[in-house]
């Protein structure tokens, strides 16, 4: 225990010298750094990655306004909202059929489309009534998974164009150490290499968030659809017709049946 202690003793003691001796020989031989607040981030970060950086920005601040109107587009309140559901289930239980017809067509949620698309059907029975039902949610949910794919296109487009930064720039720097017949000035390598690792920097920086946001809209079409689903089975549920009675009393009265060989 006490040779434990005694190591951990010399090696606190260690580290703080190293500590202050880095911090002495900093002082004294290192050359200051710039200060923090001279560093230009805009130039550093985007005007150095030239024209491929701007297209990739350009292509986040697409993915941002996506992210915003599916933000809008994409909830509950939109798709299954609780007072539709609440109002048309007391229609339907009133038998107050047309009014539910009416209500569900100027209802602009999905359960409304699909709830009206049912209704309409009734003349042709409930199997009809059944399958447009099925059809209706299948192209409404088909369309919002079509919205949602751009930003799967964003996320899958971004890191390809920060690749294409990168064999630009590595272009570039190879064009210009031919140009020198030897190897260039500092200044001239750090533009090249500036365009080829910014660039992949900007792809991968709106490629993760987009692929992120699209999979997490994915999944919450699909919950949305299911409940819309459920939702509507049970107000379309109403005009189900009631099964056959088996005729119980038939049955319990009629003669049991001989053997003709006795």
């Amino acid at each position: 225990m006490f040779r434990k202690r005694l190591y951990w003793k010399w090696l606190l003691a260690g580290a703080l010298l190293l500590v202050v001796t880095s911090r002495t020989w900093a002082q004294t031989g290192a050359p200051e750094a710039p200060p923090v607040e001279n560093i230009k981030y805009f130039d550093f970060f985007v005007v150095k990655g030239g024209w491929i950086a701007y297209i990739i920005m350009a292509l986040s601040v697409v993915a941002l306004a996506l992210v915003i109107e599916h933000s809008v587009s994409i909830r509950r309140a939109t798709i299954v909202p609780p007072m539709a559901i609440e109002r048309m289930m007391t229609l339907m239980d009133e038998r107050e059929y047309e009014q539910a017809l009416r209500y569900s067509a100027e209802e602009p949620s999905m359960l409304g489309y699909v709830v009206n698309t049912a209704l309409l059907e009734a003349p042709n029975g409930f199997g009809a009534m059944e399958r447009a039902l099925e059809e209706a949610l299948e192209e409404r949910s088909a369309k919002l998974y079509r919205k949602t794919e751009y930003l799967n296109i964003i996320g899958a487009v971004s890191p390809m164009l920060g690749l294409f930064g990168t064999v630009v720039g590595m272009i570039l720097l190879f064009s210009a150490i031919h140009a020198a017949d030897s190897f260039p000035r500092a200044q001239v390598v750090a533009d090249n290499v500036a365009v080829a690792v910014i660039a992949p920097f900007w792809g991968l920086a709106v490629a993760i968030p987009s692929l992120s946001i699209y999979a997490m809209f994915r999944n919450l079409i699909e919950v949305l659809t299911a409940e819309c689903a459920l939702a509507a089975d049970r107000i379309v549920g109403f005009l189900k017709p009631a099964p056959a009675a088996a005729p119980v009393a038939m049955a319990a009265t009629a003669p049991a049946p001989t053997n003709i060989l006795e």
